[in-house]
């Protein structure tokens, strides 16, 4: 088998579960190498909405207990698995293997601790297919941020472009300075705004319809332009606990409407991702925020670069399509991880291999 991960041209299913909880991302994809260039083809992607009960319990999950966790770990790594079976059957396919990333729970590299839900082994077993999981442990293990973990597929895939922004539960950036790799997580994105929009009855502010309506409060805008975090240079990453600890303090203190929220926390997300592009750039944008049309509108006036909106396969698949090319390159024992992006010790050949 191990000779097959190293054919030119394979075939393989990425799944990606993001923090905004929108749903499962399934991206069944070809990659081919030639004269050490790589390439990609979508052969079909889908996104997968979670029932009311797992999106709760996925909500909730960090407030488990350690025996309740595992027991959920086996649960959601059984539906991930029935949900790949699930696509096979519908789009008449067979993946060389899956390469997940899991759901994030805790995600706190200084105290070297990252957790991604969604067993491995349950997904191989239910499957009957070779799985990767388990990619940021070993990052974080050497002392890295273990995230992000799409810049080596930003590399090898979309060199092309000056900058990749994903824009999904966090914004996070990719560049090539000096012939190095350097990327981080800039700012909450969809992890915030959906949160806020629920409370109107909006899974997510379409087009930032809301968010246009308001105005700016400059006082709460000072204070979440001001967070330390954002005057921290790289690598540097965020998870959930930081924005339940930093980011719905400050806001809810101020006691505002919705659509002031969402109109003065798009104008912090165009602030910090201006910051972090240089002018006259070219700049790939994906992830689910790319639809809020609003705050696009807000990043083309304050960046001054080519903002560059892909076509709706890239823009909400791209980081499955990565992840099913980081095991890719686990199964031919390539680095995935580099050190230049997360600060560890090392690259690495990150992932957790399940044989089913």
């Amino acid at each position: 088998m191990i000779e097959e991960f190293h054919d030119n041209k394979i075939c393989c299913l990425g799944l990606m579960s993001g923090t905004s909880l929108d749903g499962l991302d399934l991206c069944l994809v070809s990659f081919e190498t030639r004269n050490g260039q790589w390439s990609y083809t979508v052969r079909a992607a889908e996104t997968v909405l979670y029932a009311d009960d797992m999106r709760k319990k996925l909500s909730q999950a960090e407030l488990y207990s350690a025996f309740d966790l595992l027991l959920f770990d086996n649960e959601y790594g059984r539906y991930l698995g029935e949900q790949v079976v699930s696509f096979c059957k519908r789009h008449e396919v067979n993946p060389l293997f899956i390469s997940s990333h899991g759901h994030t729970i805790f995600h706190q590299p200084d105290k070297g601790v990252t957790l991604q839900i969604g067993s491995g082994a349950c997904i191989a077993a239910i499957s009957r297919m070779p799985t990767v999981s388990d990619f940021r442990v070993l990052d974080v293990a050497l002392g890295g941020q273990g995230a992000p973990l799409v810049p080596i597929g930003d590399e090898l895939l979309f060199h092309q472009y000056d900058y990749c922004l994903n824009l999904g539960g966090f914004a996070n950036i990719s560049t090539n300075i000096n012939g190095n790799r350097i990327a981080y997580d800039i700012c909450p994105v969809n992890i915030v705004m959906n949160h806020y929009s629920r409370m109107v009855g909006k899974e997510f502010d379409d087009g930032g319809y809301i968010a246009r309506q308001s105005i700016v409060h400059d006082e709460l805008l000072k204070e979440l332009n001001t967070l330390e975090f954002y005057s921290m240079l790289s690598p540097k990453s965020l998870g959930k606990e930081w924005v339940l600890n930093e980011i719905f303090p400050i806001i809810d203190k101020f006691e505002l409407s919705v659509p002031e929220i969402l109109r003065t926390f798009c104008e912090h997300i165009a602030d910090q991702l201006a910051k972090c592009i240089s002018p006259d750039r070219s700049v790939l944008v994906t992830g689910g925020g790319v639809y809020n049309t609003f705050l696009i509108s807000l990043l083309k006036k304050k960046s001054k670069s080519k903002i560059i909106i892909p076509d709706d396969n890239t823009i909400q698949f791209k980081e499955a399509l990565i992840f099913a090319f980081l095991g890719l390159l686990r199964m031919r024992v390539e680095c995935n991880c580099l050190k230049s992006v997360t600060g560890a010790s090392r690259d690495c050949v990150g992932g957790s291999v399940f044989l089913g």
